[in-house]
């Protein structure tokens, strides 16, 4: 039983990994193909981190700092690729209707704040 409900998650895993990839390709633009990745390889990877601890009970705790480690370590590293990719001017699709931070920054700038 043990081994069917580790199998299970690797599978979900899996899927969420391979859709993450099916996203970058899909996606229009470096942002969108950056929130695309993030999520889903963030998911996929807990989860089949998740499947082996299940699957291999000894290894648990090891895996349990390393699901800790993506949890912080991949949005953070998304958030500073988005952040550079718009302070680099990487163009967003035209679909685009906000983008919050410019309007942030001119709104500090009328307001004298830089």
């Amino acid at each position: 039983m043990r081994e069917l409900t580790g199998s299970f998650f690797i599978l979900a895993g899996a899927i969420f990994l391979f859709s993450a990839g099916f996203g970058l390709l899909r996606m229009p633009d470096a942002y969108t193909r950056i929130q695309a990745g993030t999520k889903a390889t963030t998911l996929g990877n807990v989860l089949v981190l998740a499947g082996v601890a299940i699957d291999q009970p000894h290894w648990a705790p090891r895996l349990a700092l390393v699901i800790g480690f993506v949890l912080l370590s991949n949005p953070v590293s998304s958030h500073a690729l988005s952040r550079a990719a718009w302070l680099a001017h990487t163009p967003m699709t035209p679909a685009t209707v906000i983008d919050a931070l410019a309007d942030e920054k001119r709104r500090d700038a009328a307001d004298g704040r830089t």
